[in-house]
């Protein structure tokens, strides 16, 4: 299965490489219109502890109750 996708993408580099630029403008849009049309699922990446430890901080009334001018919009 793997050659066979190889040996289509070849096959559709050459023509493409072939072809004047108006056209190759063309499919890249066609491309690109079939790849929004139908996305390929993205692969999970794994998340990674710790990796930005200390670039935030939280301030210690964070979870108090909001004051009532917050619900309100008054000042």
């Amino acid at each position: 299965m793997t050659s066979q996708i190889l040996d289509v993408t070849k096959a559709l580099i050459a023509k493409l490489q072939s072809l004047a630029p108006e056209q190759q403008q063309t499919l890249l849009d066609f491309a690109e219109f079939l790849a929004h049309k139908h996305p390929q699922p993205q692969a999970v990446q794994q998340r990674v502890p710790d990796l930005n430890r200390g670039e935030i901080w939280m301030s210690e009334d964070f979870n108090d109750p909001l004051p009532d001018e917050f619900w309100t919009g008054e000042e």
